[in-house]
């Protein structure tokens, strides 16, 4: 049996919004030319108000979910408050940093909501952390995604607007890049909740492209 921890292919896209941060991702892994699963979690709810996509080996991202989540939780409870969304991207990046000679083979979103606003991060799989301020793309499929973020996102959009664009995005991608596609996954963070779209309201979304 093949490890999971090869299964790659992947686009994810985060949006800065002016009440909120979003997260989307399609949902195939792959295998070289090989379709591994149709139903790959690639978004993870790392605390109440972060959440966390991942692109690259599904092995290698599932530790690392799992070991920020617990960090998270545990700071929850030797604090009593939250950590804030720059102190889980920094945490990871030390994490990937102390791992350069063996990486693991990952690009990161972090986003989500604290007493700063709205925060997105991107992370490289040897530690690179970037404080993004509008959109970022990851994976496979990030060329053509970005192609479409750039072209319409804007400043202070809506939540709604933001969800709507990356739902554009993801299709985009997904008709050009073949390790990307079998649906789509959206998380909306605010800092009233964090939200997972579910299959019916994202099918009533705006049509691709439009």
């Amino acid at each position: 049996m093949v490890s999971d921890n090869r299964y790659k292919g992947t686009t994810t896209v985060g949006l800065v919004c002016g009440n909120g941060v979003v997260l989307a991702s399609e949902k195939r892994a792959t295998m070289g030319t090989f379709i591994a699963s149709r139903d790959a979690k690639k978004i993870y709810q790392v605390d109440d108000r972060i959440g966390m996509t991942t692109a690259g080996a599904v092995g290698d991202a599932q530790v690392l979910a799992r070991i920020i989540t617990i960090e998270a939780k545990l700071y929850k409870i030797r604090r009593g408050e939250p950590m804030a969304v720059g102190a889980v991207s920094t945490l990871l990046s030390n994490i990937l940093s102390t791992q350069r000679y063996f990486p693991y083979m990952t690009q990161l979103i972090i986003g989500g909501v604290d007493t700063k606003g709205s925060r997105l991060f991107s992370l490289d799989p040897l530690g690179g952390q970037i404080e993004e301020t509008k959109v970022v793309a990851t994976g496979s499929g990030s060329p053509i995604a970005y192609g479409i973020l750039e072209d319409r996102y804007k400043d202070n959009m809506s939540l709604d607007e933001g969800v709507n664009l990356a739902i554009r995005a993801l299709h985009a991608a997904i008709k050009r890049d073949a390790a990307s596609g079998d649906g789509i996954e959206v998380v909306t963070i605010t800092p009233d909740k964090y939200r997972v779209l579910g299959e019916e309201e994202l099918s009533k979304r705006a049509s691709p492209l439009t």
